[in-house]
């Protein structure tokens, strides 16, 4: 499935909520993880639909976003303790202040804010940029997007550099209509800019839907959903020459995907481990009949840069893993997929490294009823090793929950 056009987790979401919604419900195996429902989300002013993970501060409480609910209908900021008890932050008007976020957030502890973007509204209904304190109060809007060439419609969270500068991409706007990178300073001085715009030349990557990741040289890594050689998207990397401004980024592809033994279609972003090596996922694709997406890992040398396919997952279509894979002390993956499993309904892996060879562990297969169902989270990890995450859809109202994994 080539993928040119995308609102790409919410489309996705809504086309598969109708797809699969008559998939009977069947009873998950055991495993010897511990999984229970930390909050069910009611559809009403305490969100609905969470489309992303989590962040977590020193005390273990997570900082989440839901895609709906809230007083406005426009989705919510929300914090959930280690008991399960909701606060909701920030509820989005859908005007001005933005609507619909998408994304995880970033939390600046010592700034002490939340930083986060919407998919729409703003003054311009092209997304925004904004920040809220953590135990809740006024919500700010540091950039609105117009919608032309600084881009529009960010559906990825962000990330900071060391002087706090906030990085991010729009999914599309800029000057070729396919999406942006961008920086944005947390003051007056340090104006917004575009640091590359999509679409340059037939076979660059188009329509990022990931965030970006910055290593300690200041280079910038990340994926495209479509575009590169093939159309099925890329892995790329802005460097910044030493003699040149912030608008002399250039672009290196790392790999273009074939929609093959490879993958296809990455809406997940890279993960950076400390040797330098990225880890990301695609949505579909795969080697041995898996059709579900891919796991990689691209590794740096003096010649370029290797690409490797670790694991093959199972699935039909684009079933795969949406947000970025993340890496516990051992160097073991984790991340959630959506809608594969034996009830086409999701499922939480691991995989573990030994002696050459990368192992697939199911941590839990979602059963698509009280515990959940679909879920496009990122996961994170408390200080005493459990995982969390959230779904998109299921629980006992329907409209999503929040869980733990104990492994």
């Amino acid at each position: 499935m080539k993928s040119e056009s995308i609102s790409a987790v919410g489309k996705l979401m809504l086309a598969f909520a109708v797809a699969l919604a008559l998939v009977a419900v069947a009873t998950s195996r055991a495993h010897a993880q511990t999984f229970s429902v930390v909050h069910n989300f009611t559809g009403g002013s305490d969100g609905a639909n969470p489309l992303s993970g989590f962040t977590i501060d020193a005390a273990g409480n997570l900082y989440g976003t839901t895609n709906a609910g809230g007083v406005s209908g426009a989705g919510t900021v929300f914090k959930v303790t280690q008991s399960g008890s909701e606060m909701v932050l920030y509820s989005f008007t859908g005007g001005i202040d933005g609507a619909n976020p998408g994304a995880s957030l970033l939390l600046d502890a010592a700034a002490g804010y939340l930083y986060g973007t919407t998919v729409a509204g703003g003054a311009y209904g092209a997304g925004t940029v904004f920040k809220v304190e953590p135990n809740g109060g006024k919500q700010r809007v540091l950039y609105s997007f117009t919608g032309g060439t600084d881009g529009a419609g960010p559906e990825a969270g962000l990330a900071m550099d060391a002087a706090g500068f906030l990085y991010g991409t729009t999914t599309a706007g800029g000057l070729n209509g396919n999406g942006t990178v961008f920086r944005l300073g947390l003051s007056g001085s340090s104006p917004y800019r575009v640091l590359y715009s999509f679409g340059q030349g037939s076979t660059d990557g188009k329509i990022p839907v990931a965030g970006v990741t910055l290593d300690a040289a200041g280079n910038i890594y990340g994926t495209t959903s479509a575009g590169g050689i093939y159309g099925y998207g890329t892995v790329f990397q802005l460097t910044l020459p030493r003699s040149s401004s912030l608008y002399g980024w250039k672009e290196s592809i790392l790999h273009n995907f074939q929609d093959a033994n490879d993958g296809g279609v990455p809406y997940a972003g890279l993960t950076l481990d400390q040797a330098g090596n990225l880890y990301g996922a695609a949505t579909e694709g795969g080697e041995g009949g898996n059709v579900g997406g891919t796991i990689f890992k691209l590794t740096p040398s003096q010649s370029g840069w290797t690409f490797t396919v670790l694991q093959s997952l199972p699935g039909w279509g684009i079933s795969g893993t949406f947000r970025n894979v993340i890496m516990d002390a051992s160097g073991s993956l984790y991340a959630t997929t959506h809608c594969d499993g034996a009830n086409n309904a999701g499922t939480v892996y691991k995989l573990t490294y030994s002696r050459g060879t990368w192992t697939y562990n199911s941590l839990y297969v979602f059963t698509g009823g009280s515990d959940g169902l679909y879920s496009f989270s990122n996961l994170v990890f408390d200080t005493n090793g459990n995982l969390y995450g959230s779904t998109n859809l299921g629980g006992a109202n329907g409209s999503g929950v929040v869980f733990k994994i104990t492994p």
